[in-house]
């Protein structure tokens, strides 16, 4: 690879033009580092994203820091309740405890990418779409080649086969948005049923869904007319919420892919393109906020952003962190999936700990807001 480490015109080129490349292009810029965004896709064609994101009150904070925070888009979470059907226990998290005013917020992936989008554009980073680059720096369908570049960032995509380490969990998200017949009260919910969780996301006045359900039932749930699925989706979280209409539904299927080395010769991957995990903590680009936020630190103010020794002393910051919500969120999956009615009291009796005493919920709650370090 042709490295131009003295070209500081061309320091790194970040391979994705998502919101984990936009974010990552502003962060860089905030500490003095000139980034190229490649995209493969329309630019216009990045905002049409139809997620909901999950975003902690540390994410909020990053993207304040970058100056893209849409707050009158996101609607906080001023608590979560964790419960598993047909077991006693249950835990509720909540803000005040933690003397702050939410535990974190939900908004339209496509508000937050409008509002990275016209930051990048405002600080005249370089985004080049409809370029695709493949994974050895080679321009592939497109015109774009990152070989001149000191350090190339994937912010992108998913772990490519044999690069990482898989576990298929054999189900499919199954998402959409539902109003209710009561507020919701800023509340979050996450229920743990034998066919997978439930997640419930204050999103205006509705709630957005996280059905999990096993790939061989995904096409009956589909195939459900609206007041089926709004039966199924009542009969999986019970009666503290009563369902009355549902949007359109898509569905995606769940695995853990992820790098145990997220860094290589000359070369870092963040985000999806690092490690893609199941959607039940919402730590996903919670993570990818974070890892951002500490390779942008790293790289201000060098000489050469490829440097080796660099890109592993970075790897090494982030093992902990990325070690415990790959970790975490791996556990909830397996240790909630099991009917068998020993390890349901064990689960139960956890839930219940958990909910008697504030010191472990607190910190539970930190580490999934602020990440392993637990900052500020």
């Amino acid at each position: 690879m042709v490295v131009a480490a003295e070209n500081s015109d061309r320091q790194v080129a970040i391979v994705g033009g998502g919101p984990a490349g936009m974010a990552l292009a502003l962060a860089l810029k905030l500490h003095g580092v000139t980034a190229e965004i490649f995209e493969a896709r329309e630019r216009a064609a990045v905002r049409r994203d139809a997620r909901v994101l999950a975003l902690s009150d540390g994410a909020r904070q990053i993207l304040e820091w970058l100056g893209v925070w849409p707050e009158l888009s996101a609607t906080p979470i001023e608590a979560i309740h964790i419960s598993q059907r047909g077991g006693f226990g249950r835990t509720l998290l909540r803000a005040t405890e933690l003397d702050l005013k939410t535990l974190g917020w939900v908004l339209p992936a496509s508000e937050l990418i409008a509002a990275l989008d016209n930051a990048v554009n405002a600080a005249a980073i370089a985004y080049r779409e409809n370029t695709r680059i493949m994974r050895s720096g080679v321009p592939g369908d497109g015109t774009g080649d990152t070989a001149s570049f000191p350090l190339t960032a994937y912010a992108e995509g998913a772990v490519e086969a044999g690069a990482g380490r898989m576990h298929d969990y054999g189900q499919h998200a199954v998402l959409c948005n539902v109003s209710v017949a009561e507020p919701h009260g800023n509340v979050a919910w996450e229920r743990f049923t034998s066919e997978g969780p439930l997640a419930l996301l204050p999103l205006g006045d509705r709630y957005a869904v996280v059905l999990t359900c096993a790939d061989e039932v995904l096409a009956e749930v589909k195939s459900l007319d609206d007041a089926a699925f709004l039966g199924l989706l009542q009969q999986r979280f019970g009666t503290r919420h009563r369902f009355i209409a549902t949007t359109p539904r898509t569905a995606y299927p769940l695995g853990l892919r992820y790098r145990p080395d997220p860094v290589g010769d000359r070369q870092v991957w963040l985000g999806n393109a690092a490690q893609t995990l199941h959607p039940v903590a919402g730590q996903g680009f919670n993570l990818a906020l974070r890892d951002i936020w500490e390779l942008a630190q790293a790289l201000g103010g060098v000489a050469d952003p490829g440097a080796p020794e660099l890109l592993a002393a970075y790897a090494r910051g982030r093992q902990a962190d990325r070690r415990g919500a790959i970790g975490f969120t791996d556990l909830l999956i397996d240790g909630f999936a099991s009917d068998f009615a020993p390890l349901k009291h064990v689960r139960g009796a956890g839930l219940l700990a958990l909910d008697l005493l504030p010191p472990l919920r607190a910190f539970v709650a930190k580490r999934m807001i602020y990440g392993a370090r637990a900052w500020p």
